[in-house]
């Protein structure tokens, strides 16, 4: 393997074309400068150059050491510049989060790489214990989720409250918040949180709630844009965090409501607990702070 010492005096060398004039510009001695070129010359076990008085002339090994060792030496500078620079608007940037809050982010976060075009977002949707482990497995950049991580390589800060709404269907009779016996006759739209959900919210405001179970089954849909579909044609109710609520396209055909004892989740930002985030990463994670941050004071009452 070449010395890449030897190789950039070499170079320089070549480059200067005076053995003098090159020991001043490496900080060497003109000694020092024929010791590199004679070790280099051992190295490959042949002939570089060819020294006549003052002056010398490459041979044909030389010539082709040149080329190819300029060029070797350009790409360990431009190796050495990228793992040292850390731009703020370049690069990948992974996150996951639970999908409610996706549907917030993930549309300004694409706002925020448009005008920065060396961001590249990429963005998942997933459960908790998903980002969590994805987080402890270095998988993703960043993570967010509403429930406090577990995994000792984790860490994690409250950044945001997430309401929880109840979603009937729009109609005239429904102005008021709903009774009890209005849920009940309505039916429950299910979704893979809604136990989770309903059970929190309806818990706190209704002294006859004790399960969803308690409600007639009137559908499920695992696809958090398509959950209120089903509620907007009034085939029933449902209960989620307020972001789903917000993404969703017909809101002329909803009610929401937080209730009279409203209840929200904690949003947490979850990262590796040993790895320093990239100055990108930071940039994103302030930004989606700023926009949960927004967020909040807009929260349906």
């Amino acid at each position: 393997m070449i010395d890449p010492r030897l190789l950039k005096t070499f170079c320089s060398l070549v480059d200067i074309g005076h053995f003098t004039r090159t020991a001043e510009q490496l900080f060497m001695t003109q000694s020092g400068v024929s010791q590199h070129i004679r070790k280099l010359e051992d190295q490959l076990q042949t002939r570089l150059l060819i020294r006549d008085a003052r002056q010398f002339i490459l041979t044909d090994a030389g010539q082709r050491l040149y080329r190819q060792g300029k060029s070797l030496l350009a790409d360990m500078e431009h190796l050495a510049a990228s793992v040292i620079d850390d731009p703020e608007y370049q690069g990948e940037v992974r996150v996951m989060s639970p999908g409610s809050v996706g549907l917030k982010l993930y549309p300004q976060l694409l706002i925020q790489q448009s005008q920065h075009p060396g961001l590249s977002i990429d963005y998942r949707f997933a459960p908790n214990r998903e980002i969590e482990q994805a987080i402890a497995q270095r998988r993703i950049d960043l993570g967010f989720t509403s429930q406090p991580p577990h995994h000792e390589d984790v860490k994690s800060q409250p950044v945001a409250e997430e309401p929880l709404l109840l979603v009937i269907p729009k109609q005239a009779d429904y102005a008021a918040v709903p009774q009890w016996q209005t849920l009940c006759d309505l039916g429950f739209i299910g979704h893979p949180d809604a136990e989770h959900h309903a059970g929190l919210l309806l818990q706190a405001n209704y002294s006859s709630f004790e399960h969803v179970e308690q409600f007639i089954r009137r559908g499920f849909s695992n696809q958090i844009s398509l959950i209120l579909q089903p509620v907007s044609l009034g085939l029933g109710f449902t209960v989620l965090p307020s972001y789903a609520v917000e993404a969703f396209s017909e809101q002329d055909k909803i009610a929401t409501f937080a209730l009279n004892q409203p209840v929200s989740e904690t949003l947490y930002q979850i990262e590796h607990r040993q790895s320093p985030l990239p100055k990108r990463v930071q940039t994103v994670a302030t930004e989606i702070r700023q926009i949960l941050s927004a967020s909040a004071l807009n929260v349906p009452r």
